[in-house]
């Protein structure tokens, strides 16, 4: 006979992080489709607006990543399947290239062409990653990783 002990996350926990998790993404794809613009028109103002997108997307990306990380890390390590832990990964990876981008924006003017669009397309393209991580592994339960 074998016993399963089974882990639960927090409820409210769980709320706050379904809530403010996309939130960030949308910030950082509009901040891609402005860097794409200022990078075609060099109209200033594509070029601040982005840089603002880019900060109010990092500021709302803080909360539901230290929520992930006790999730995945601490409270809940034993019943944190892989996929949970390389999506945390790639949103951390996410969350550097955004900080990396939001230096390189405060340099003047067009210096910012083409490091900003490299860095919001690799931004917005690690946060899908993860998503299409979560989403399979929602559709197909996996195995989980003892640590």
């Amino acid at each position: 006979m074998s016993y399963r002990i089974e882990y639960r996350r927090s409820v409210v926990a769980q709320a706050v992080y379904g809530l403010l998790n996309p939130i960030p993404f949308g910030f950082f794809v509009a901040a891609l489709v402005f860097d794409i613009l200022y990078a075609n028109t060099a109209e200033l103002l594509w070029g601040k607006g982005a840089a603002w997108l880019i900060t109010i997307g990092l500021l709302f990306a803080i909360v539901p990543r230290v929520v992930n990380l006790v999730q995945v890390w601490v409270t809940s390590r034993r019943a944190a399947l892989a996929a949970d832990r390389i999506d945390f990964v790639l949103n951390l990876l996410a969350i550097v290239a955004a900080v990396v981008n939001a230096f390189i924006h405060s340099r003047d003017a067009y210096g910012i062409v083409p490091a900003n669009v490299w860095l919001s397309a690799c931004t917005v393209l690690l946060i899908s990653l993860g998503h299409v991580i979560m989403a399979v592994r929602q559709a197909t339960p996996g195995e989980r990783i003892h640590g």
